[in-house]
């Protein structure tokens, strides 16, 4: 009789076990007869079903590129075997979905020199092997993709936090670009940009929609989430701290958000309507001390617009784009009130994702529970424990599948040793 041990998994071209159920779904009925909390409860956006509620948040290692014969780094923007071992250490323990970090969707766009990049197929077939064995596993997996703008050609950030690269060592800083030339600190160490132009900013929103195509139809992930957070490009043009511009691009809340909505509508007609997109935001600028800040309440105004533009889910963060912004100390679900009101005023219009250190399962059930947002997504509890999401299925007392050579060793087969032991007393 043939197992899934011995049945070949058609995902990759090496031996890997076919998993006989997606991993980190809650086993149906649990073994004590509980309710499955809703954390551990599947969710479905268009054609993907994500087993749990728990998901990786897209988190920059700035590791890519390629060795030159000479021993020299090369900057190809190529996904590495350290990708591959990053990313499939979540996809091997059940993560409910997993997002791959921010990749560039242009050289220039690209935060570090060591960004991952999605502006070429190689760099999209690269990251196939990543996809490839978390689908093995029957894991869903996505990418985010973005443009650095005015922060683009930084150190990365285990370097230095603010910091360029010079261009004697590969640096572009003559080609960083902004919806206004406004530096993002004044004196600081990122300088001045250059205003983009009327054709610069459609060849970027092009940019967005090839991007987009190459992560589905080379890649093959699961969904697309467009980095519209942290102070990068498209915040820039939504926050007026960053745009003064006087054409239709700038000024009003609708022109400003127009550079967004476009990019949005370019990555739906290349990749058409039954792929989920996602969407990360900052719902604030955390800035009191200027009229011009982001506020939660264009947050909920913008939340309405993109619903209907056709993103699927909404990634809610904050900051990033003012030097002036607010400290958030230690405090743990910082995102979760500015979630909560968005995902008040929406509904079901969209899907709601929260992250800024969610740590604590029963928090982050009850919040579920309780209708504040539907995801929540972790960023250091998944770097600091790849198996947060099966860790998290103990402290609730939820049994959740898991992969078959990590789980024979917490669930041995001791019926097995019963009906041997029995045997040979016969």
């Amino acid at each position: 009789m043939s197992s899934t041990y011995e049945t070949p998994n058609a995902q990759v071209p090496y031996y890997l076990p076919l998993q006989p159920e997606v991993l980190g779904k809650a086993i149906e009925p649990q073994p004590d007869n509980k309710p499955i909390p809703k954390l551990f409860q599947p969710l479905s956006i268009k054609n993907v079903t994500f087993p749990n509620r728990i998901g990786v948040s897209p988190m920059c290692q700035y590791l890519a590129g390629s060795v030159s014969k000479d021993g020299k780094a090369e900057n190809t923007f190529l996904a590495t075997p350290y990708h591959f071992v990053h990313y499939g250490g979540f996809t091997t323990r059940g993560a409910g979905l997993t997002i791959v970090e921010a990749a560039a969707v242009s050289a220039e766009g690209a935060l570090s020199q060591k960004d991952l990049g999605i502006f070429n197929d190689e760099q999209a077939k690269k990251l196939k092997e990543i996809v490839d064995y978390a689908h093995g596993n029957q894991a869903k997996i996505g990418i985010q993709i973005g443009h650095g703008g005015r922060k683009a050609n930084g150190q990365p950030i285990f370097i230095h936090l603010e910091q360029t690269i010079d261009k004697s060592i590969g640096g572009w800083g003559d080609k960083i670009v902004a919806p206004s030339a406004i530096e993002f600190r004044p004196k600081g160490n990122y300088p001045v940009p250059n205003e983009l132009s009327k054709e610069e900013i459609k060849r970027i929103i092009k940019d967005f929609g090839l991007a987009a195509k190459r992560a589905i139809e080379i890649s093959g992930f699961d969904f697309i989430e467009i980095h519209g957070a942290h102070g990068y490009l498209i915040t820039e043009f939504y926050s007026a701290i960053s745009n003064k511009r006087k054409d239709e691009y700038g000024g009003s809340f609708e022109n400003r958000i127009r550079f967004l909505i476009e990019i949005i509508k370019e990555v739906k007609f290349q990749i058409g309507d039954k792929i989920p997109i996602f969407l990360r935001i900052s719902a604030v600028d955390n800035d009191d001390t200027t009229n011009d800040a982001w506020t939660i309440e264009d947050s909920i105004k913008l939340a309405h617009i993109v619903a209907q533009e056709g993103i699927d889910l909404l990634d809610i963060s904050s900051g990033g784009n003012s030097h002036n912004q607010s400290r958030r100390g230690t405090k743990s679900f910082v995102h979760h009130e500015y979630a909560k009101a968005i995902k008040k005023s929406v509904g079901d219009k969209l899907i709601i994702a929260c992250v800024g250190a969610i740590n604590d399962a029963n928090k982050a059930n009850q919040a579920i529970e309780d209708g504040d947002f539907d995801i929540a997504l972790i960023g250091k509890g998944f770097l600091q424990n790849p198996g947060l999401a099966w860790t998290w299925a103990d402290q609730l007392g939820v049994r959740v599948h898991q992969s078959l050579q990590y789980d024979w060793g917490f669930h041995p087969k001791i019926s097995q040793i019963v009906e041997l032991i029995e045997r040979s007393k016969q």
